[in-house]
């Protein structure tokens, strides 16, 4: 990787008393590819994005966006500028119609006062236009347009996940996380959302970083993967490269038969 960073993670930290959920993490990301964090449960993943998105303040080490540190900053600030993501759980707001929950998270950088809205006044009607438009064209990217009107706890399972990918980028990141995008389903809702993940890179020109324990997934769509255990980055390279890795297969074969042997 040559070009110029879009995220860049130097020896990233992160304990809760005596135990390293994350150590001396390094991770350099380019604009516009699609990047994998894989490891096995507990290997510190959902950390490391909790520490990008400003859920959780990292021990030490500093989070470069566009050259600029945000590490410890507001989520709500880092969202501002550019960084959006998914959870493990759904977090939709579930007696909400589908297109509402998409326009809630477009509203973020909404211009007009309350009153404004209240009185619905011209420069509301310009924005919330807009809003409703963009949020319409994400509904449609991720193939959920035929349900704005409906409730979003009504929907399957999958369309509920891809929903929360709508909504996560109606705040229009140049940056997005996807935290195991495809748990929970099935094996065409997991080829779908390729397809979408990739849609999303050309369509949107935004960087994901995705981290999925489905391995059909990760090697489909990403083009460089980080491998992590107990913590730590242990390799890193193309798809053809990690799915060869010793260090990898050790990683997870060890993990497996520690757990076969536990049993």
């Amino acid at each position: 990787m040559s070009g110029e960073a879009l995220l860049e993670i130097r020896g990233l930290s992160k304990h809760y008393s005596a135990v390293k959920a994350v150590s001396a993490f390094d991770v350099r990301m380019e604009s516009g590819k699609i990047y994998g964090l894989i490891g096995t449960n507990g290997a510190g993943k959902t950390t490391v994005i909790n520490m990008i998105s400003g859920l959780e303040k990292p021990n030490s080490g500093s989070i470069l966006f566009e050259g600029s540190e945000i590490s410890g900053q507001a989520p709500e600030t880092i969202a501002r500028r550019g960084i959006a993501r998914t959870f493990q759980n759904l977090r939709l707001f579930s007696t909400m119609t589908v297109l509402d929950n998409v326009l809630v998270a477009a509203q973020i950088d909404r211009t007009y006062s309350i009153f404004s809205a209240v009185i619905k006044s011209p420069k509301y009607r310009r924005e919330d236009m807009v809003e409703t438009t963009w949020a319409m064209k994400l509904l449609e990217m991720l193939e959920l347009s035929q349900y704005g009107a409906a409730v979003s706890s009504s929907l399957p399972y999958g369309h509920q996940r891809r929903l929360e990918i709508a909504r996560a980028l109606a705040t229009r990141p140049k940056l997005l996380l996807l935290d195991e995008p495809a748990a929970g389903m099935n094996p065409q809702e997991s080829a779908d959302l390729m397809t979408i993940i990739r849609r999303i890179r050309d369509e949107l020109s935004i960087t994901i970083l995705l981290i999925e324990h489905d391995m059909k997934v990760v090697m489909g769509v990403c083009e460089y993967i980080y491998a992590m255990t107990f913590g730590e980055i242990i390799d890193q390279g193309a798809p053809e490269d990690i799915v060869k890795s010793q260090k990898v297969i050790e990683a997870y074969l060890g993990g497996a038969s520690k757990r076969a042997n536990a049993q």
